[in-house]
């Protein structure tokens, strides 16, 4: 399977930057996007899983082609739509064309050119090319509800911190962190930023061992606190203050004569994906603000105004003897996915299935299978069976056989 992981200077040498788009305006697109996947599958009732399939297949599609040459909005159905069938929640396309309608201007809608169900048709044979049929995602839900249920605390804190977690992994979906790491950090990283913003502390946890010196060493190891800082401000960068100033549509801005399929199209190469996950946390460049709804996500504002929240223009870097007191934020935030059910204290936890093994490679010091044990007898050689004679199954003279009674298992026939 390739490998979807990239580091960041390769998150800023994309085709679309390399088109003559410059960063920001990509990271806006890539959160306009997002946030038009969230909204559309929101209001066709769509689950939390499929819209961050479709999210991230986004993310990973404008890693090998550019935004000027795909529209955003056309392919963030396209998407949507491939990720309904893997998520087992299909949607039609006309519907959910009809519901991406319903939420753009007609400016907007124009990218989808004469006949939007071929354009968005004839893109999903493109999208499956460009992901290399990888379609299995996997994102930091379920591993934010399994690493809460070990941990032990006040139950009103705990489930506060689980909700801001989930809103904070909803909006990490605007950001490019499913192409940084894999989606146990990313959960990690953000029940730590929720636990620091709620003042929940964890003090103990099921399965703690000596070893442990933190939570999350029993579950991911190997984890700086410079990683853990560097995936927050990502995500906190979302809600910093940004000017009023209306940003430029994005290319093209009349519909496409022709469909998607006559354009040309470079095969994506095939060594830009790296092998080695980003080791180089700091900080990232600002994008815009944007408002919360009521499902925990980002909104869409269909006339391209943003909304700043009241909050701190940024979030500085934690000190050393950071404590929660030291951030002075007052952050409403709304209802969130999780089931309001997450039970503390948790039942009792078999703490081996919470546990992530290491990898160990197969070196020249690592040890092998050991070969079977040689058999210690000789088996018997094989003994012919004795068949009996031809006189033993036919009578003598061959004589005619008796006619065949009539079988009573079948009803007379009329």
């Amino acid at each position: 399977m390739p490998c979807w992981y990239y580091e960041k200077k390769e998150l800023r040498n994309t085709p679309s930057i390399q088109d003559g788009i410059d960063y920001e305006t990509e990271c806006r697109y890539r959160k306009e996007g997002a946030r038009f996947i969230i909204d559309t599958g929101t209001k066709m009732d769509l689950g939390y899983n499929t819209m961050a399939t479709g999210v991230v297949y986004f993310h990973r599609f404008y890693m090998f082609h550019s935004f000027k040459n795909f529209p955003r909005y056309v392919t963030a159905c396209c998407c949507l739509l491939l990720a309904g069938k893997v998520e087992e929640t299909p949607k039609k396309c006309k519907d959910i064309i009809r519901t991406a309608k319903s939420l753009l201007s007609e400016q907007k809608f124009m990218t989808f050119g004469e006949d939007p169900k071929e354009e968005v048709m004839t893109l999903e044979r493109i999208l499956l090319q460009t992901i290399k049929f990888d379609l299995q995602v996997e994102h930091p839900y379920s591993y934010l509800l399994k690493y809460a249920k070990c941990l032990k605390g006040d139950k009103n804190k705990l489930q506060k911190m689980v909700q801001m977690a989930w809103t904070f992994v909803n909006d990490s979906l605007c950001t490019t962190l499913s192409l940084q790491w894999e989606p146990e950090i990313i959960a990690v990283a953000l029940m730590y930023l929720a636990g620091k913003l709620s003042k929940f502390e964890v003090v103990d946890w099921n399965g703690r061992q000596p070893k442990h010196l933190r939570w999350w060493d029993m579950f991911v190891e190997d984890v700086t606190m410079d990683l853990l800082e560097d995936i927050c401000h990502q995500v906190l960068d979302l809600y910093s203050q940004a000017n009023n100033t209306k940003p430029p549509d994005s290319p093209p801005l009349t519909p496409s004569n022709e469909p998607c399929r006559d354009r040309t199209i470079t095969a994506p190469p095939t060594e830009s994906a790296s092998t080695t996950p980003n080791v180089t946390p700091g900080k990232v460049t600002k994008v815009e603000a944007a408002a919360v709804s009521s499902n925990g996500c980002l909104t869409t504002d269909t006339t391209d105004s943003i909304k700043p929240m009241d909050v701190p223009t940024h979030f500085p870097t934690y000190p050393a003897n950071y404590a929660p007191s030291n951030i002075n934020i007052n952050i409403n935030y709304p209802p969130a996915f999780p089931p309001a059910n997450v039970s503390v204290p948790p039942p009792p936890v078999n703490t081996m299935n919470h546990i992530v093994p290491p990898m160990h490679h197969m070196g020249s010091s690592g040890t092998t299978r050991p070969a079977p044990p040689a058999p210690t007898t000789t088996p018997a050689p094989f003994q012919p069976y004795p068949y009996p004679t031809n006189a033993s199954y036919f009578p003598p003279n061959n004589p005619v056989p008796p006619a065949p009674t009539p079988r009573t298992y079948y009803p007379p026939q009329p």
